[in-house]
C-alpha cells in the first residue's frame, strides 16, 4: 500500500499486476497472508488468488502462502480445492508457519479459542495434504471425511515456505516442494545451507520425487541504475518503519530522499539491501543469476515493492526481457 493511498487500490492493482505479469510470460503469481500490518492490504490470499485466478488466463496463481496456524486444514483444504476445480492446473498452495502478524493479533484471529501451539504446525501441514489427496491413514480420527470438490483428476500443487532450517527440514521430511524467503530469510550468507539442507534431507513422497526448490528475491529494476536506486529508497524507508513499529504504506521518493537516516538505521538499511537486487537491467540478470548459482535453482520468484505501480510494471517488464522471458500472446 502507498502512503496516502487506500486497500481497495492496492488490492486492485495487485490484479492488474497478474495481467502484466502474464503477459511478460512469467509462469507463477503468488500472494501472501498479512494481518494488522499498515503496508500490506491481502489478509485473505484465497479470495485474491481465486480473483487474479478468474482476470487472467494461463499463470498459476497461488497463496504465498497461507498462514495455517489461524486456520483447520480441512477449511484450507476445501477452499484450495474450491479453488482448483474452477482454474484446474493453476492453483498453488503455498503454506507458511509465521502468523503474518503481532502475537495480540495472532490471538484475535483465534478468538475465543487460543492460538493453535506451534508444535501442531507439522500435524496440520500433513492433513492438509492428505485431505488434498483424499490420503488420510486409517487411524486418522477424520479419515472418514473428504475434501470437497471432488475432482479426481487434479489438486493444488503444496508448497512449504520457509526461511530457517526447521521449514526447510520439515520440507524435506514431507516431500514437498520448499520456498525459501531470501528476501527476509537469516541471511545472504545462510539462505544456500538452509535450502542445501533440504536437499540432503529429502525423501520422496507421491507429490514429489526429487527436491524442488523456489527462492524469493526481492528485486528493483529500472532503466538506469540511479532510477533503481532512486525508486528503491521508498522500499528501503518503508522497510525500516515496518521493523521499527512506524508503518504506514510505502513513501514516495521524495520523501525517502528527504529522509535524515541515523547511524544505526542507515546501517539497517545498507544491510537489507545485501538480500535485495537492483539496478538496470544487466546488472539486475547477473545478481538473479547469481542467486541462482547460490543456491542451486533456476526457480525464482521475483518480489518487487516500490511506490509507484507504474514503476512496479516497468521493473516485472525490465526483468522478463533481461532474463529472456517468452511473452504470452495473449491480447
Amino acid at each position: 500500500m502507498r502512503e496516502g493511498s487506500t486497500a481497495g487500490v492496492a488490492l486492485r492493482e495487485t490484479i492488474q499486476l497478474a495481467q502484466a505479469a502474464e503477459k511478460m510470460g512469467y509462469n507463477r503469481y503468488w500472494v501472501a497472508e498479512h494481518h494488522n500490518l499498515p503496508n500490506f492490504a491481502g489478509t485473505a490470499p484465497e479470495v485474491l488468488v481465486g480473483q487474479i485466478a478468474a482476470n487472467t488466463q494461463r499463470i498459476r496463481v497461488g497463496s504465498g502462502g497461507v498462514m495455517l496456524s489461524h486456520y483447520s486444514s480441512l477449511k484450507v483444504a476445501e477452499t484450495f480445492r474450491m479453488l482448483d476445480a474452477l482454474y484446474p492446473d493453476r492453483i498453488d498452495l503455498g503454506i507458511g508457519r509465521a502468523p503474518g502478524s503481532d502475537q495480540i493479533t495472532a490471538a484475535a484471529l483465534a478468538y475465543p479459542s487460543m492460538p493453535k501451539e506451534i508444535r501442531h504446525f507439522p500435524q496440520q501441514v500433513r492433513d492438509v495434504v492428505n485431505f488434498l489427496n483424499d490420503s488420510q491413514p486409517d487411524d486418522h480420527p477424520f479419515h472418514e471425511i473428504a475434501a470437497s470438490p471432488d475432482e479426481p483428476d487434479t489438486a493444488p500443487q503444496v508448497w512449504l515456505l520457509g526461511s530457517r532450517y526447521e521449514s526447510a527440514f520439515m520440507a524435506a521430511k514431507m516431500g514437498l516442494p520448499f520456498a525459501y524467503a531470501h528476501f527476509f530469510g537469516m541471511g545472504p550468507d545462510d539462505g544456500p545451507q538452509i535450502v542445501e539442507s533440504y536437499r540432503q534431507n529429502f525423501e520422496a513422497s507421491e507429490n514429489l520425487e526429487q527436491p524442488l526448490v523456489n527462492v524469493g528475491v526481492q528485486v528493483l529494476c529500472a532503466d538506469t541504475e540511479e532510477e533503481a536506486r532512486r525508486i528503491g529508497s521508498s522500499r528501503n524507508l518503508g522497510r525500516l518503519r515496518s521493523v521499527t513499529g512506524r508503518a504506514k504504506g510505502i513513501p514516495s521518493p521524495e520523501l525517502a530522499s528527504a529522509y535524515k537516516y541515523l547511524a544505526n538505521e542507515w546501517q539497517f538499511i545498507q544491510q537489507y539491501q545485501r538480500k535485495c537486487v537492483d539496478g538496470d537491467p544487466e546488472q539486475v540478470k547477473a545478481g538473479l543469476e547469481k542467486v541462482a548459482e547460490d543456491y542451486q535453482t533456476p526457480d525464482l520468484s521475483v518480489v518487487t515493492i516500490c511506490y509507484s505501480f507504474e514503476d512496479r510494471v516497468r521493473s516485472y517488464e525490465l526483468v522478463a526481457r533481461a532474463c529472456g522471458l517468452e511473452p504470452s500472446g495473449l491480447g
